[in-house]
């Protein structure tokens, strides 16, 4: 049996019609998904990367960056570009003023967000890796959007920490979050959501986006969109890829809260 290199040598000369960065999905991404920051260096390459092609202020310009860094060097656990012109979309139909963001990664949808929000609006971006906050916040600070866009280590799920820092440092409370775009552990859409929802925090037209739905896949959070479907939920469901590649099939969900 070949190990991983060498299989994907062989299904490149046999299937010439498979885009290699899906297939870079297939072998690694698995294990990216399942360990978050893989502790290979990467996300260190990514900031070297964007300082040294891009110029400080150029907002359009990181994202591209990354955006090139992901194709072309190392697999990273981004929205992506195609799935990020949905996040987009999203984001100026909204127009918020107050949104929250599970997953900050290396902070690639945080600047996608903070370029599309309005002006006066704020964005807080959880991410449970210190590492991986630091260089979301160099990246965003890069990029120009420090003022409006902020990093929280922490996790929804930490017996209320993370809730308390959100109400008291970032002035969350009742009624106040008009967006919030899930994009971390898939066990933890569904869960979040509901503790999210418990606080009170969404109002009637608040706007929740969840990417990887089919694929790694958030089949309870799905459900629970279904079952509660022109009830409490208006969802509609924006068929897309797997990011970085045309070939494996993804689903980006835009659920409006009814109250």
């Amino acid at each position: 049996m070949p190990n991983a290199e060498g299989l994907g040598a062989v299904l490149r000369d046999r299937l010439p019609f498979l885009r290699w960065s899906a297939l870079r999905f297939v072998l690694g991404g698995p294990s990216l998904l399942r360990t978050g920051q893989v502790g290979d260096g990467r996300e260190q390459a990514l900031l070297e990367h964007v300082l040294a092609t891009v110029t400080a202020g150029d907002t359009d310009g990181v994202i591209t960056a990354i955006d090139d860094f992901a194709r072309r060097r190392s697999l990273l656990m981004n929205v992506g570009d195609e799935k990020g012109a949905l996040l987009d979309a999203a984001v100026r139909r909204a127009e918020p003023a107050v949104l929250l963001e599970l997953g900050t990664y290396c902070g690639y949808s945080a600047i996608r967000i903070g370029r599309a929000m309005p002006e006066r609006a704020r964005l807080v971006s959880i991410e449970t890796s210190p590492a991986n906050a630091e260089i979301a916040r160099a990246i965003i600070e890069y990029a120009g959007l420090t003022d409006r866009v902020s990093v929280l280590v922490g996790k929804i799920g930490d017996d209320g920490r993370t809730l308390r820092t959100l109400a008291i440092e970032h002035d969350f409370g009742p009624g106040t979050v008009d967006f919030v775009f899930i994009d971390h552990w898939k066990n933890a859409y569904l869960p979040d959501l509901k503790t999210i929802l418990a606080a009170g925090w969404l109002h009637p037209g608040s706007i929740v986006v969840a990417d990887n739905v089919k694929m790694p896949g958030a089949p309870g959070y799905r459900r629970f969109m279904h079952e509660r479907e022109g009830r409490s939920w208006r969802t509609v469901e924006h068929k897309t890829h797997v990011e970085y590649q045309s070939l494996l099939p993804d689903l980006v969900l835009e659920s409006e809260y009814l109250g």
